[in-house]
């Protein structure tokens, strides 16, 4: 059963959905695939209003049709680690929807080899993506969550508002051969308990959420003739050890890779009315795994 269906069966036998997203806006970045694409969906489904990034506009553009109603999903085709590109994220999503109420900040990318090996584009490209970007979107979105939120509060309200960034187990625990993607993720953590306090007078509810090896491409089996992507004109090969892929199976609780649906499934929570209270912390979605 669909989540959609089963609101609707919900309603039907008159027991109250746990809640909706009606009437707001969410900015997902890095969700032309994968985790991305999941928790723009599900938010969608619940019935925000979804505007997208990726790198990919074929991807972009041809993904709305599986959105509930491809109406209420925009895109801004961009690299985000341009500085123009998070600005251009939040003016248009203002221009499609009027208002800004959930930031995902999911876009990212591993480039991993052992530090001695690890040269200064490869760390700094790590940083880039995963601390300077959502640095850079949640900057050029203050001006509108403060002046709402003022706006609100002055006139009696309480607009509960989210920002949900995307870690790893990687930057909570380390993870060999990660130097640059783990001092990245741990930093996000840093800029995630930061802006709940600075943000907490403006009702603004700031999480992380930190993922284990979740089904993507990024944690494909890494063979020779392997996926690879292209970044700042560099080929960066995508995958890992098929041993590693054994070895977590095995070690972890759960006994198995996560998806990207359940993956989205602890984004949902922070992007929702259930968190209401929850600020300032790391939901680790790992089924029990650490490196």
């Amino acid at each position: 059963m669909t989540e959609t269906s089963t609101l609707e069966s919900e309603s039907a036998r008159g027991v109250q959905a746990p809640f909706t997203l009606e009437g707001k806006t969410a900015i997902v970045t890095g969700a032309g695939r994968g985790i991305g694409k999941a928790i723009a969906k599900r938010l969608a489904a619940a019935g925000a209003c979804v505007l997208v990034n990726d790198l990919d506009e074929k991807m972009l553009r041809d993904s709305r049709a599986d959105y509930p109603d491809p109406d209420r999903v925009h895109y801004v085709q961009g690299d985000l680690t341009d500085p123009s590109i998070p600005q251009r994220v939040i003016d248009a999503a203002l221009d499609a929807f009027g208002s800004i109420d959930i930031v995902v900040n999911n876009a990212g990318y591993s480039w991993d080899n052992v530090i001695q090996k690890t040269t200064d584009e490869q760390f700094q490209a790590m940083l880039e993506i995963h601390l300077v970007t959502p640095f850079r979107l949640l900057r050029a979105a203050s001006t509108y969550i403060r002046e709402s939120a003022k706006t609100e509060m002055a006139a009696g309200q309480r607009v509960m508002r989210k920002v949900v960034n995307i870690t790893s187990i990687a930057g909570t625990d380390g993870n060999p051969g990660q130097a640059g993607y783990s001092s990245g993720k741990a930093g996000v953590i840093g800029l995630t308990k930061t802006l709940a306090k600075e943000w907490g007078r403006y009702n603004v509810n700031v999480n992380a959420v930190g993922f284990g090896l979740i089904e993507t491409r990024l944690v494909q089996p890494l063979t020779a003739e392997g996926a690879s992507m292209e970044m700042h004109g560099r080929q960066i090969r995508l995958g890992v050890q098929p041993s590693m892929l054994e070895s977590v199976k095995n070690a972890c609780p759960l006994g198995r890779l996560g998806t990207p649906e359940e993956a989205a499934g602890a984004v949902l929570f922070f992007c929702s009315p259930l968190s209401d209270y929850v600020t300032g912390e790391v939901l680790i979605c790992g089924g029990g795994f650490h490196f």
